[in-house]
């Protein structure tokens, strides 16, 4: 029996994805970076984030590392602003006192940096068993794609904390034909699985390697937890109980006053949020977001439930219980598509819970991918077998108790950036993420799926 998913290793469909994938990256990147003046660029909007202009240029100087030097062995063209552009050397909230490149030249660079390295995807080998492990099926090409992916879903993060006028529109996304009847959860037969993977030609270090994992059976939301069920746990008192929260979650309510979601506020008895420079009422039936761990720990406390653990997340979104195999979405093997989940900026919001019928896994859950990160109760650790790649600094520095794990994806999130083995992981005071949850619950002895 196949455990593994089926991944293509064709070394000519590998590049196609390669430059498509740098293509789209790159256009997100100039949206992002293009629908406002430069100087909201060289702003500082949160000491939690960097200036737009830093993430511009530490995307083209990353590129310029690992494509022209470290695949081509091309000469530095800006050795001089490598530190800069360190993320570990400077803390974000430093960054806009550092000599940044000014918006023009951060664009010339970035602009001129992908133009060789467009060049060396046409020229490298892309064989699986090339001799050189970042050209092999690609790797390097596709961390880089991941990489811009990932500081474009940080500059949108930077967008909707920046004051002002509205700067980026999307369609919203497809309200929900009927309202969603299903089941309010689905049981999760017990019993092995293959969780991580070996065969994911982009996959990244910390989702290495495959291996076995024992869950037993439990109970899932089968949709995040919506707006209207957390503000069911506000009007009871939630935020004011300290029998819901975890010891350090409930000095934070304490300190800051947290009474709701980020972004959220109360007027003449109604919940408004801000979202990108609007104003609107919450949304009943969409996925609560941009509440801490510990919020949606609480939450689930409240309702007599419990966050899932990471395997219990992945368990359900990969596992096909017909064949036994992990595949590598809940759908299947197939790449994202705009039917199966909401991602890749085409909305700039979640949809309504119960959406996406073609994205379902085949024990009934659906949402598991994008719209919402949704955090796990678990610790950020390795896999067993883990082997740091190509840098201690991408995973193994932020292993241990401080960071909790994400899974699955938001609406801010790129599909070459987001499957059924891509984890993330964040402190769990972290609130301006595009973070929600769903509930678990022990099964009962003797249940059976």
């Amino acid at each position: 029996m196949t455990h593994q998913e089926n991944v293509t290793t064709d070394p000519e469909e590998l590049r196609r994805r390669a430059v498509t994938a740098l293509q789209d990256a790159r256009r997100r990147t100039t949206l992002l970076t293009s629908c406002v003046e430069d100087h909201e660029l060289t702003a500082q909007h949160s000491p939690l984030m960097s200036p737009l202009v830093w993430d511009l240029a530490h995307i083209g100087n990353q590129e310029e590392q690992w494509l022209l030097r470290a695949v081509a062995g091309q000469e530095a063209m800006r050795p001089e602003i490598d530190p800069l552009y360190d993320a570990f050397e400077h803390p974000r909230a430093e960054r806009p006192k550092l000599p940044l490149l000014a918006p023009g030249e951060a664009r010339g660079y970035a602009a001129q940096v992908r133009g060789r390295a467009l060049d060396i995807v046409e020229k490298a080998s892309f064989d699986a068993d090339a001799a050189a492990r970042l050209t092999r099926s690609g790797f390097a090409f596709g961390m880089i794609a991941q990489h811009e992916q990932q500081h474009d879903e940080t500059m949108l993060i930077t967008h909707q904390l920046r004051r002002g006028a509205q700067a980026l529109t999307a369609p919203d996304p497809a309200p929900l034909a009927a309202p969603f009847d299903g089941p309010a959860e689905v049981l999760i037969p017990g019993g092995p699985f293959t969780m991580g993977t070996s065969a994911e030609p982009w996959a990244l270090d910390n989702e290495r390697p495959a291996h076995q994992r024992l869950v037993p059976a439990f109970h899932l939301d089968t949709t995040p937890v919506t707006n209207a069920a957390y503000q069911e746990f506000m009007a009871d008192g939630g935020y004011e109980q300290e029998r819901w929260w975890a010891p350090a979650g409930w000095v934070m309510v304490r300190e800051y006053g947290l009474r709701a979601p980020l972004f959220w506020r109360e007027e003449s008895g109604q919940w408004l949020r801000r979202r990108f420079g609007a104003s609107e009422p919450v949304p009943p039936g969409e996925p609560v977001v941009h509440v801490s761990w510990y919020e949606a720990d609480a939450y689930a406390r409240w309702a007599g439930r419990r966050l899932p653990t990471e395997a219990e997340w992945e368990k359900a979104a990969r596992l096909d219980p017909a064949s036994g195999r992990s595949r590598r979405y809940p759908w299947g093997d197939e790449d994202p598509a705009p039917h199966h989940a909401n991602l890749g900026q085409r909305h700039l919001r979640p949809a309504p819970a119960g959406s996406y019928p073609a994205g379902e896994s085949p024990l009934g859950v659906r949402q598991l991918m994008g719209d919402v990160w949704e955090w796990t109760s678990s610790d950020f650790r390795p896999y067993p077998g883990f082997v740091a790649y190509p840098y201690r600094e991408y995973s193994e520095v932020f292993f241990g108790p401080d960071h909790k794990v994400l899974r699955g994806g938001s609406f801010a999130v790129d599909p070459v950036a987001c499957r059924g083995t891509f984890r993330n992981w964040d402190y769990p005071v972290r609130r301006q993420i595009f973070a929600g949850f769903r509930t678990a619950r022990d099964a009962r002895p003797g249940e059976v799926a």
